[in-house]
């Protein structure tokens, strides 16, 4: 129960999914959590009941593809909270399900903004705040398919291979400030991203049995096994690992 306490942390897409996921179980571990989305209406009713809880977190809507907006609520997160310890990067889209030849510049330029330039800026500012604090950790998150290649979403993939890389660069770069930098890589977890794919795919309850035969565990992920390699990555028991892959995939990989 107190395996994060006194740090401070930030997370983006931080209302729903995973993020919401990272929230709770941090908050539970000590922490006290900025929560940043575009989602107003679901940030602050996330807020609200956590306030009502009596616990440390605040809402700031955040574009992650806006450079100016992420500068400014990374400031006030820490004038707010008097430091920032750990940030995850979790924001990101899918994008258009079509083969490369037929994406328009638009439809990848969307996808590369939110979940690649997105990581660019919290990275970037968040240095100066963690270098303040005297070190910390930041947690992309990545994706099987930063991993692996899939018959789909291209802009999507090659936004979660950039990150990976984008990762490693950063874990050299900021080593020496005792800034740790790691990638989470999750599976198929249940989550309203993944519900709307496999909608917009067919049938849903076809396309869920499909997706769970594709683990060798036999089934999708829950928000919460994400949200558990968050807070390891966040807590002190992960003080000598950066650089490094958390792959939480029911064995898609290991084939």
């Amino acid at each position: 129960m107190n395996r994060l306490n006194s740090k401070v942390a930030i997370i983006t897409g931080g209302a729903l999914g995973l993020g919401r996921a990272g929230v709770m179980r941090m908050l539970e571990e000590g922490a006290s959590v900025a929560i940043l989305d575009i989602l107003e209406d679901q940030g602050e009713a996330l807020a609200a009941e956590l306030h009502k809880r009596e616990l440390p977190a605040r809402f700031w809507r955040c574009d992650v593809s806006k450079e100016a907006e992420v500068s400014r609520v990374f400031t006030e997160v820490a004038a707010h909270f008097g430091r920032i310890d750990v940030v995850v990067s979790n924001a990101g889209v899918s994008g258009a399900n079509k083969p490369t030849h037929e994406l328009t510049e638009a439809e990848w330029d969307w996808v590369q903004s939110i979940n690649v330039k997105g990581v660019f800026f919290c990275t970037k500012h968040a240095i100066p705040h963690l270098r303040q604090s005297g070190g910390g950790s930041i947690i992309n998150l990545s994706s099987i398919y930063g991993l692996v290649g899939g018959p789909d979403i291209p802009a999507y993939h090659a936004s979660k291979g950039a990150v990976r890389l984008m990762t490693k660069t950063d874990a050299l770069l900021y080593a020496a400030d005792k800034i740790r930098v790691n990638s989470i890589h999750p599976g198929f977890i249940w989550t309203p991203m993944v519900e709307a794919h496999l909608k917009g795919a067919g049938d849903l309850k076809a396309g869920c049995l499909a997706t769970d035969a594709l683990h060798p565990l036999g089934h999708m992920g829950e928000a919460d096994d994400i949200a558990w390699g968050m807070v390891y990555l966040a807590s002190d028991e992960a003080k000598f690992i950066t650089g490094a892959e958390l792959v939480i995939d029911g064995g898609y990989t290991a084939r």
